[in-house]
């Protein structure tokens, strides 16, 4: 059994180490200010950009949300080996992006001689009925012979679509979660677009999930629940001994920056 690592890059960017290769998920790597659609970012980088190479694959949950894809994000993607996307999200990279639509899956091979099957499933940026009003947007699994298998949510809201997974996939070993409780005012009445703390914890237990790395909480305005909550909710619901909640730069089993140069 491989062994999975992740390390908080800031928002929902987090470099994973997952059968011999880097992963990136959803790159947010520009400075402190405001961006596309009037996102307040706070936080920049938290590991210098030159420091997260090499990259194998970027796991871009979609290209069309600043916090998701900011101005420094996209200038990395040609600098990774490949990046798996939405079919929208392709066509508009172009150059080393791979479109995926929910349930296909791509073979990316590994150091080993093996290969890892990227399964792309669905996310749900929103609550129901709200699919045309904010783009497609996918999850990822990660799985393949004597690997745990890995899900990353990408910006997911919904428990049903959690469920859908679970009934497709079975239990995973590992679930990166993005949270945040994501609420803009002028959408949805402030309904939620990621998952909130309870609804966090909620997924770790449809999936079975043992290990839990929470993305996408903190570095942006308009996420409105931070590790205070996501740790509330893991130890209300007796999962306090799954969630790994990473500070900035830290690295799974490392002391925060240790080792690591701070981005800008």
């Amino acid at each position: 059994m491989s062994s999975f690592t992740a390390q908080l890059v800031g928002g929902p960017t987090a470099v994973l180490e997952y059968a011999g290769l880097r992963w990136l998920t959803d790159p947010s790597l520009s400075p402190p200010g405001t961006y596309e659609g009037g996102l307040v970012k706070t936080t920049g980088p938290a590991v210098a950009i030159e420091q997260l190479e090499p990259i194998d694959v970027v796991l871009l949950s979609h290209e069309h949300h600043s916090d998701n894809l900011d101005p420094d994000g996209r200038a990395f993607l040609p600098r990774a080996g490949r990046v798996l996307t939405t079919t929208q999200g392709a066509e508009r990279l172009g150059g080393n992006a791979t479109g995926l639509e929910p349930w296909s899956a791509v073979e990316v091979s590994r150091p080993d001689g093996g290969s890892v099957t990227v399964t792309a499933v669905p996310a749900q940026h929103g609550p129901d009925g709200s699919d045309h009003i904010t783009g497609p947007v996918i999850g990822f699994v990660l799985s393949g012979d004597r690997l745990e298998t890995v899900y990353v949510s990408g910006d997911n809201a919904s428990l049903d679509v959690v469920r859908e997974i679970a009934r497709r996939t079975g239990a995973v070993d590992v679930t990166v979660l993005f949270a945040g409780a994501v609420s803009v005012p002028h959408r949805f009445d402030g309904a939620y677009l990621t998952l909130s703390s309870e609804r966090a914890a909620a997924a770790t237990k449809i999936l079975g999930a043992r290990t839990v790395v929470p993305v996408h909480f903190e570095g942006w305005t308009h996420f409105t629940q931070g590790a205070d909550a996501l740790r509330a909710a893991f130890v209300g619901n007796q999962l306090a001994d799954r969630l790994v909640l990473l500070e900035r730069g830290e690295k799974m089993g490392q002391t925060p920056h240790d080792g690591e140069t701070p981005g800008a």
